[in-house]
């Protein structure tokens, strides 16, 4: 049974990460990196790492998503304020 459960988060890692590489879009690349990881916090609980799926779970799918989101809005706002100098 654990084997079982073990498989399918790393099929689901598997499938976040390559919705992640695949996804061409930057906020939308930033919220398939989110949901990637909450599976990865996923797999780090059921293979008995709470502390790293916790950290994971923080910083993973809370705090770097948050950055590049306001990374990709700050680089919009400035080239349409490039474009409007002009």
């Amino acid at each position: 049974m654990a084997d079982a459960v073990i498989v399918v988060a790393l099929l689901l890692v598997a499938a976040a990460a390559t919705a992640a590489v695949a996804t061409r879009d930057p906020v939308h690349q930033a919220l398939v990196l989110a949901v990637l990881g909450v599976t990865l916090a996923v797999l780090f609980t059921v293979l008995q790492a709470p502390d790293v799926g916790l950290s994971q779970l923080a910083v993973g799918s809370a705090l770097t998503p948050l950055l590049l989101l306001l990374t990709v809005r700050k680089v919009k706002r400035r080239a349409r304020q490039k474009r409007g100098a002009r």
